[in-house]
């Protein structure tokens, strides 16, 4: 069968238009070939989301966006996309815009309902939402820390308008001779640290011998311990509890009036005997006084002795 070249022409130029639809709808991120469902969403903002933007659900990617339209009076935006995908979900889910990256712009995730609504079918409009981006999520973050940075830079300020206004010169003079005798201080602790270290590292320091001394006196501690260790400690303190208990039950007869000295402490017999004995002696002086011839004889003539008489006591 011969076709004239009207024909051919024709059928070529059909063939040409249909292919360019094709790549057209390629390019758009649409497949001819497959049957798709299309979903509109009404956004405030849309965040810069462009055509071809692929829509997904659950991070799987099931259509794209077809268009964005921008609605009289309101302003608002509506979003045309397609889901290729026969995944079925009901009329409330939502249609998010998020944000794919730090560089990679926005994109439409589907986030499906399973509940008991009616399923989403061809052309309904879904529910919609825009999910805070990276620098909505810094900036709700900074903004209360910015707002308390601000308040302490007001407090710090006023503290030191407050500190300036009580340092005058004089405590401001007073203030550095302060900071002038705590770096003397300083010099002085470090002079004495060096010191210290000196005495602490030198074989020859005061503190080396010190120890030493203190070494020595231990060890002197300890031979002495030794030696008390090896005497014969309990005989000895044995020995002493058994003089003790002597010397208490000699204390004890003693206070019961037993023994010579018992007697002696309880008894006046012995103080008046020897009262009466100096008594006897005192009148046998007084006596050997008035009459020594009585006693020594001494005279070739006898004579008669006088009788004794008692002294006067109260002369």
């Amino acid at each position: 069968m011969n076709f004239s070249n009207e024909v051919k022409t024709a059928l070529l130029f059909i063939f040409g238009i249909a292919l360019f639809l094709i790549g057209f709808s390629y390019l758009k991120s649409n497949d001819v070939f497959v049957s798709d469902r299309v979903f509109y969403g009404i956004y405030d903002n849309t965040e810069g989301l462009v055509n071809g933007t692929p829509v997904t659900i659950n991070g799987y990617t099931v259509g794209a966006v077809e268009s964005s339209e921008l609605l009289q009076p309101s302003g608002k935006i509506r979003v045309t996309f397609r889901v290729e995908n026969d995944f079925p979900f009901s009329k409330n889910s939502v249609a998010q815009i998020y944000e794919s990256g730090l560089i990679g712009g926005k994109a439409l995730a589907l986030v499906p309902a399973f509940d008991n609504a009616p399923l989403a079918v061809h052309r309904d409009t879904l529910q919609t939402s825009v999910a805070p981006g990276l620098t909505d999520l810094v900036n709700e973050k900074l903004s209360p820390l910015q707002e308390k940075i601000e308040s302490m830079i007001v407090h710090a300020d006023s503290v030191l308008i407050a500190f300036s206004n009580v340092l005058d010169t004089q405590r401001q003079e007073a203030l550095r001779q302060s900071i002038d005798q705590f770096n003397e201080t300083t010099a002085a602790l470090a002079t004495l640290t060096t010191s210290l270290d000196s005495n602490l590292n030198s074989s020859d320091g005061t503190l080396n011998k010190t120890f030493a001394s203190l070494e020595r006196a231990s060890a002197n501690v300890v031979s002495i311990t030794d030696s008390l260790q090896q005497a014969p400690l309990g005989a000895t303190i044995r020995s002493l509890q058994q003089t003790s208990n002597d010397l208490a039950l000699m204390t004890s007869k003693m206070s019961a009036g037993e023994g010579s000295l018992g007697k002696l402490i309880h008894s006046d017999s012995l103080i008046n005997a020897l009262n009466k004995t100096s008594n006897q002696a005192q009148l046998l002086l007084e006596d050997l006084r008035l009459n020594p011839k009585r006693y020594v004889h001494f005279s070739l003539f006898g004579k008669k002795n006088r009788t004794y008489e008692e002294p006067n006591k109260s002369e």
